[in-house]
């Protein structure tokens, strides 16, 4: 019988976190990343922790031997910086999720779960920033985030027809903006939260009182800390909701107002400098949360603040090791 749950993606934010928690409840897990060990954003030794390209179906059928549930959170994506600059390569992570479909349903894994995105949602409805709340029957008609968004859209729609076709039940969550400790921070794949959590630690560090803004700073966007994602996430995967549900804050602020909570945070005021030519990605997104409270009876309810003071930290910490060293 099988009994192990996996989880690819585990070297990355999302992963490593769901990792820890599945060994928390005592599951027996195996974790796959396609990164060195040594990359991983955490480690956990009570997991089985392999290092497989899922890219290709001989890695996938390894993965997925002896699984009974499997959590899809492995693709090549970034912050909206690498989304606008590498779309060949984000659409690629088609290959991890159709290969992980067929290597599920020959192993006879019982549950599939997919981490979509926001990015599914056209980019004619999120042109104004005071949007209201995206529903998921915005996604159609089809123009989605180009690049990424057209893999999450075509995963989503694979995965609904491995049910439908050969009875594999998948579920998929739309996530929007999961921020938190232990996660990308720098390097030009890190998300706005982290990002600016950096620029402000950077900023008291230094001395330098100044933080550079993408955009004019008056884009919105709710975002999620990871503790939401993962209670969505795993509610999700054992519920019988068959379409993708939204798995998202929404708790809407503008980039402004982000920067705004973590000086506060920081105890610290800054001067501010628009890159007016910097990718910004849409005007305006937020998450609407009607259909996940209908069918789990539950939203994500983290505040922007909590979520913040914990990730602030966390981050400061790495600024102050980078700076140390």
């Amino acid at each position: 019988m099988n009994t192990v749950i996996l989880v690819a993606g585990a070297g990355g934010f999302i992963g490593g976190h769901l990792v820890k928690t599945l060994l928390e409840r005592s599951l027996p897990v195996r974790g796959v990343d396609m990164k060195p060990l040594t990359e991983w954003y955490q480690v956990h030794p009570g997991a089985e922790n392999l290092v497989l390209d899922l890219a290709g179906i001989d890695a996938c059928r390894i993965a997925t031997k002896g699984v009974r549930e499997i959590f899809n959170l492995a693709a090549d994506m970034g912050g909206m910086g690498f989304i606008e600059n590498n779309k060949a390569l984000c659409m690629l992570s088609v290959l991890i999720n159709t290969h992980l479909l067929m290597a599920a349903r020959e192993s006879g894994a019982q549950r599939f779960f997919f981490s979509s995105s926001a990015c599914v949602y056209p980019d004619y409805r999120q042109r104004d920033a005071d949007i209201p709340g995206l529903k998921e029957s915005d996604a159609y008609p089809a123009m989605p985030e180009d690049g990424y968004g057209w893999e999450k859209l075509f995963s989503e729609r694979m995965c609904r027809h491995f049910r439908e076709d050969f009875g594999l039940v998948t579920r998929a969550a739309r996530y929007h903006n999961v921020y938190g400790p232990h996660g990308t921070w720098d390097g030009g794949r890190e998300k706005a939260p982290a990002a600016i959590c950096r620029k402000v630690a950077q900023a008291v560090l230094s001395g330098r009182h100044e933080i550079e803004i993408w955009g004019d700073g008056e884009q919105t966007r709710s975002f999620m800390y990871i503790d939401d994602c993962l209670e969505g996430s795993l509610r999700l995967m054992h519920s019988d909701c068959e379409e993708p549900l939204n798995v998202g804050s929404d708790e809407m602020v503008s980039i402004n107002q982000l920067v705004d909570i973590v000086e506060d945070i920081a105890g610290v005021k800054l001067r501010r400098a628009y890159k007016l030519d910097a990718p910004k990605g849409v005007r305006g997104r937020n998450s609407d949360n009607d259909l996940i409270k209908a069918r789990l009876g539950w939203a994500p309810s983290i505040t922007l603040r909590d979520g913040l003071a914990k990730t602030y930290a966390w981050v400061y910490e790495q600024v102050a090791a980078q700076k140390s060293s």
